[in-house]
């Protein structure tokens, strides 16, 4: 004989079956974060969509305060190819400083047109250059090389504006300039003089050369740039003659 088990009915807290339709609370399924229930009399539609991918576009796009341009953003909107290169925002010109060095070597033709925008990285570059001629040489003279340039320009300055007096325009900016320029042909002798013997008279003949060289250059330039210089074209390379003959003293000493 078959024996029965006496089974305990099933009680849902609800309190009624799962199957009944009438008066039972049924179990709500879990929607997916941040989505609405779907409901029928919303009819709105809700699109799904990654939060990560969207939160990392936005910071990315705010935090370069633009759109994104060829893939890459760039601030208001501007590419990188738009950009001015270093040596230009630095104010640095090779092609500038090319056109004024190559002036400077044809000393019986002087264009003072190319000279009128003066800037200073031309002559930082050759008074680097000399310095380094200098170090070849066994001669460490930086201090003293940028010490006269500086004391240089500015006795060039007093004195063709104490010339010139009322009608003297030059600048110290454009004195500076014209002064470091026209050191080129010092430098062309400091590299000359690595080869040639310490003593004898042809070390004085051809410091000579490049002394005329860079004081009739530097004259036509001052007195081109500045009104009322062809007054005193005399005195002024009677100072520009001092000037770069101290500079090959300093380089045959």
């Amino acid at each position: 004989m078959m024996k029965e088990f006496a089974v305990p009915p099933v009680v849902f807290p609800s309190g009624g079956n799962p199957g009944s339709s009438s008066g039972v609370q049924q179990r709500r399924v879990p929607t997916a974060p941040f989505q609405p229930p779907r409901s029928a009399a919303s009819g709105i539609p809700f699109m799904s969509f990654d939060i990560g991918s969207a939160v990392t576009s936005t910071s990315s796009a705010s935090i370069y305060g633009g759109p994104i341009v060829g893939g890459v953003g760039a601030p208001g909107g501007a590419s990188f190819e738009d950009e001015e290169p270093l040596l230009d925002e630095l104010g640095i010109h090779p092609d500038q400083i090319w056109k004024k060095t190559r002036a400077i070597l044809n000393p019986l033709r002087v264009n003072a047109a190319v000279h009128e925008d003066s800037d200073l990285s031309g002559p930082i570059l050759l008074y680097m250059c000399l310095c380094l001629f200098q170090l070849l040489s066994g001669k460490i003279q930086f201090g003293v090389i940028l010490g006269w340039i500086v004391v240089s320009s500015i006795f060039l300055y007093v004195v063709f504006n104490m010339l010139a007096g009322r009608n003297g325009n030059l600048k110290l900016h454009t004195c500076t300039s014209v002064v470091g320029y026209c050191m080129l042909p010092v430098v062309i002798f400091s590299a000359v003089s690595l080869f040639l013997p310490q003593a004898g008279a042809v070390r004085f003949a051809i410091a000579s050369v490049f002394v005329f060289w860079a004081t009739r250059v530097c004259t036509g330039l001052m007195s081109a740039l500045a009104d009322g210089g062809d007054e005193h074209r005399g005195l002024i390379a009677y100072a520009c003659f001092l000037i770069y003959t101290l500079f090959s003293l300093l380089v045959i000493f």
